[in-house]
């Protein structure tokens, strides 16, 4: 359905703030010229690093991401090797995080980390053409499936240093980021396993995650106590799962992730400024009200994939609110109050992958290509 010429231009400020204002952050103040990786975060002001406690290797791929989205491969290959030499084990392993000096410091094995790994890579070789990328991303793969599967379908969480079982559980937001990687491997290297592997992962979320009575997938499986719906990933799992019909359509989760996306705008979208909540009760009373602006970029995205009428209506207005609300001539502002007071001013290295990927799917839906490939 054609974009309205308002929402074409909404889209195309945002887009043009992120290229003039975002990502320009991140290879100025934001980039340590010393340890050769961004900082952790800014200052929501001054736009300054604050002063750094550790530097994750998760921050370290998305910033891989995005400039190998923004085609500027020559940081690319020098967060590739950043990425290589401070975080991982040659083998496929990677540890969480590195002190200020870049000395190991959490030497967990994370699902997490493991994902965005994968995430990156492809994104880094589909890109570039970078035949290690894809040696590294195999070699990941391989041992996110021999190390971490629970035997049942899914991951742990996270394991010890020597990949042993350390009480983690299994949650549903890594395996969410483990499922966008996979897609994003697929479309790298066309290689059906993914596939195959994808529509497993999908029946075992939709049997251990989703709640039938609104179709959400919980943050833990069905049944833990302290259990919660984050309105955020429902519209994060929606984009994923609704924008591959091909691969999910006839699938138990894409029916229940329509649902989803409609409960999770009914108690997780305020009505006046479209802001997102933070996470609701299963029965859809509000638990936290902080707005992260990760979550308002995962609506939008929602909102272009579901493309009817309505949600592109709504789209137009959340981008006026979403600009006022949250971009900022230094950048961004993380985290809001629901009265639009900032409770979260720093921006940290981590938001530009979610901008990237929201502004992706409303540039899509526009017709516009963004980023520029000759950039």
């Amino acid at each position: 359905m054609p974009l309205s010429p308002e929402l074409n231009q909404r889209i195309a400020a945002l887009t043009a703030h992120y290229d003039t204002v975002v990502l320009p952050l991140w290879t100025a103040s934001g980039w340590n010229p010393d340890l050769l990786l961004p900082f952790e975060a800014l200052d929501g002001g001054s736009a300054a690093p604050l002063p750094p406690s550790r530097y994750r290797a998760m921050a370290c791929a998305r910033q891989l991401y995005v400039f190998s989205l923004a085609g500027q491969q020559a940081h690319a290959d020098t967060l590739f090797g950043s990425l290589q030499a401070y975080f991982g084990n040659g083998e496929g392993g990677w540890i969480y995080s590195v002190d200020p000096a870049g000395a190991p410091l959490d030497s967990t094995r994370d699902l997490y980390t493991h994902a965005f790994v994968i995430f990156a890579c492809a994104a880094y070789y589909a890109r570039f053409g970078n035949e290690d990328a894809l040696e590294v991303l195999d070699e990941t793969v391989d041992i996110v499936e021999d190390r971490f599967a629970d035997g049942q379908g899914l991951y742990h969480a996270a394991l010890t240093e020597h990949f042993r079982p350390k009480g983690a559980g299994v949650l549903q937001n890594p395996i969410m980021h483990l499922t966008e990687a996979y897609l994003a491997a697929l479309d790298a290297t066309g290689d059906e396993w993914y596939a195959e592997r994808l529509r497993e992962i999908a029946m075992a979320v939709h049997e251990r995650f989703v709640d039938s009575a609104s179709g959400c997938v919980a943050e833990l499986p069905q049944g833990s106590a302290d259990n919660r719906i984050e309105p955020g990933h429902q519209f994060e799992w929606f984009s994923l799962v609704a924008g591959r019909p091909a691969l999910f359509g006839d699938l138990p989760l894409s029916d229940a992730l329509r649902r989803a996306f409609a409960f999770a705008q009914r108690h997780g979208v305020a009505a006046g400024t479209l802001g997102v909540c933070a996470a609701l009760e299963a029965d859809g009373a509000q638990l936290d009200g902080t707005e992260r602006i990760w979550a308002q970029t995962e609506f939008a995205r929602a909102l272009a994939v579901e493309g009817s009428a309505q949600s592109l209506a709504t789209l137009a207005d959340w981008a006026a609110q979403f600009r006022n609300r949250f971009l900022s001539a230094q950048g961004w502002h993380e985290c809001v109050a629901p009265t639009g007071d900032v409770v979260r001013a720093e921006m940290p290295s981590t938001s530009p992958y979610h901008l990237a990927t929201s502004y992706q799917a409303l540039a899509a839906a526009a017709g516009l290509q963004w980023p520029a490939q000759d950039a």
